[in-house]
């Protein structure tokens, strides 16, 4: 019963803070990982601990807010390639009378690279 009550309470705890982690610059991320630690080490996983210091170390030495902005927009940018590659093969298909189903799949490739981009849009304005 303790335990339980122990692991929810670091769940409610935790949740709003890798939330937080999720929206915001490298503080957000440096405290969702220093929390994981918190719990990895109440829970006696060395191996997680060891992953996540590993991983703290390099937030530590590399995490720029600026460096943050500039991969949000690489994927911006790789998505909206991809997605124009997508659209491509989709008039390329109907142009050349491709089957139906040939249309249809690429037509759900594009779908899903459009969401993809709206995914990618939606984390670079977080």
């Amino acid at each position: 019963m303790k335990l339980a009550f122990k692991a929810l309470l670091v769940v409610a705890i935790a949740s709003p803070l890798y939330c937080s982690a999720q929206s915001k610059g490298c503080d957000a991320k440096r405290s969702s990982i220093e929390q994981e630690i918190a719990y990895a080490r109440a829970h006696g996983n060395a191996n997680r601990v060891d992953g996540l210091e590993t991983a703290l170390a390099r937030l530590n030495a590399n995490c720029t807010d600026a460096s943050l902005r500039s991969e949000s927009e690489r994927k911006v940018t790789a998505a909206q390639k991809k997605l124009a590659e997508r659209e491509h093969d989709l008039q390329k298909a109907r142009d050349e009378g491709k089957s139906a189903k040939k249309i249809a799949e690429r037509k759900r490739k594009v779908d899903e690279a459009h969401a993809d981009l709206e995914r990618a849009q939606t984390e670079a304005n977080e």
